[in-house]
């Protein structure tokens, strides 16, 4: 069964599969540029994995010039340069600004809605498609129309719809619960693309040994942390910042940000290093620690150190430095004092992998930037066809540069694709 969509005769009739960041901003430049939209989102609503980032808050870009912005990206940064050279950082926050959305940077200039509310930045997407005229559609699109090097259309069940030009921009594989599957690389797979590995980036690492698991639920702010490869040496991520202990290792923002830098992550090849007091050299935080002992030298080691740690630490620190947890104050040598400052300015928890990819913000891997138009998103191997967002094999770092990558190579495959 075939049959075609049209509006406007002289309108070229444009399809964006999925209804996230990318395709709903591609929709609106596709719009914008007069062509006949239709959106097709497999979900009942948009925006659904949108709703959820930033914790629910919408990270949506980043306030930094494009060098920095570019830096930020270990992925084929280069290949955004056009993209985001013609829809920038403070392009972004004008667009929101001018949909009603008021933003604020905060640290890290980290661009949010001045609400912290993701659905805002939703909403606003949402209303501009339908204000548009784009017909949104609550279908899944099982596959591409190809004629030849050409796109045709899609494929729905046995129905096939028409068009003159396809946006794919279905997302990655990270959060399969809001819809994001991989559909999207099956399509490219089946134009011909090459689709690079698939991995997690911005995901929660697994630890090993029982220490994080003893803390699970304690967050710890204001530390400094770093994740060294244990086969060379070097330091491949130093940040402060927030993290999170959990039953199976560690998360929160700087071990998200970490995973970003650990591209051939194996078992015990990377060790966190974790700084509880990075304010204080070792010398300072000693005499920081006599300090207490003087306050509390008729204490056992567990009842002595609630100025210093957390109340959840203090038990795992101690076993950590090799002390009896009973043991008097008084009684503390100054070899296990020195243990102490030495384990407080660096708690080291071997890594033994990601956890799984649908626990990851992000996909890194997919279709290969070498097969795609920077300045237009579209393929070099089939005519009409385009990609946008986290199906690119482009990936960054944590801080409101992903969403602002989706929302450029969305701009400009909207763009190229309504021409």
């Amino acid at each position: 069964m075939t049959s075609t969509i049209r509006r406007d005769s002289d309108a070229l009739r444009v399809a964006v599969v999925g209804g996230g960041a990318a395709g709903m901003m591609a929709a609106i430049f596709a719009s914008v540029n007069g062509a006949a939209v239709t959106l097709f989102e497999r979900n009942d609503r948009l925006g659904k994995k949108l709703r959820i980032t930033g914790k629910g808050r919408c990270n949506l870009t980043n306030n930094c010039e494009l060098n920095e912005f570019l830096n930020n990206v270990p992925t084929n940064a280069r290949f955004l340069y056009a993209a985001l050279s013609r829809f920038s950082t403070a392009d972004t926050m004008d667009f929101f600004e001018d949909l009603g959305v008021p933003l604020k940077t905060e640290r890290g200039k980290r661009v949010f809605p001045q609400s912290d509310k993701a659905g805002d930045v939703v909403a606003a997407l949402d209303k501009r498609c339908r204000v548009l005229g784009v017909d949104v559609v609550n279908r899944r699109v099982d596959g591409l129309l190809l004629d030849g090097d050409t796109v045709k259309g899609v494929r729905i069940g046995s129905e096939e719809l028409e068009f003159d030009r396809v946006i794919v921009a279905t997302g990655g594989r990270s959060y399969p619960m809001t819809g994001s599957t991989g559909d999207g690389y099956r399509f490219a797979k089946e134009a011909g693309h090459t689709v690079t590995p698939l991995f997690p980036s911005l995901v929660p690492l697994v630890a090993k040994g029982t220490f994080c698991a003893s803390l699970q639920g304690l967050s710890l702010k204001n530390v400094s942390l770093c994740v060294k490869n244990l086969q060379t040496g070097k330091t491949v991520f130093e940040d402060f910042g927030e993290m999170l202990f959990t039953h199976f290792g560690l998360t929160g923002p700087l071990i998200l940000s970490a995973s970003a830098h650990l591209l051939d992550i194996a078992p015990e090849k990377y060790e966190v290093v974790i700084d509880l007091k990075p304010a204080l050299d070792e010398k300072t935080l000693d005499a920081r620690i006599l300090s207490d002992f003087v306050k509390y030298q008729n204490r056992d080691m567990i009842n002595a150190l609630g100025d210093l740690l957390p109340q959840k630490m203090i038990e795992p620190f101690i076993r950590l430095c090799g002390i009896d947890v009973r043991k008097k104050i008084h009684s503390v040598t100054r070899e296990e004092r020195e243990r102490m400052v030495s384990v407080m300015k660096g708690i080291r928890i071997p890594v033994m992998g990601f956890r799984p990819i649908d626990e990851a913000i992000i996909t890194r891997g997919g279709v290969s930037v070498k097969e795609i138009d920077p300045k237009t998103m579209e393929s070099k191997k089939i005519s009409g066809l385009y990609f946008a967002g986290e199906i690119l094999d482009v990936d960054a770092y944590t801080g409101g540069f992903n969403l602002q990558i989706a929302f450029s190579t969305a701009v400009a495959a909207g763009s190229a694709a309504a021409l």
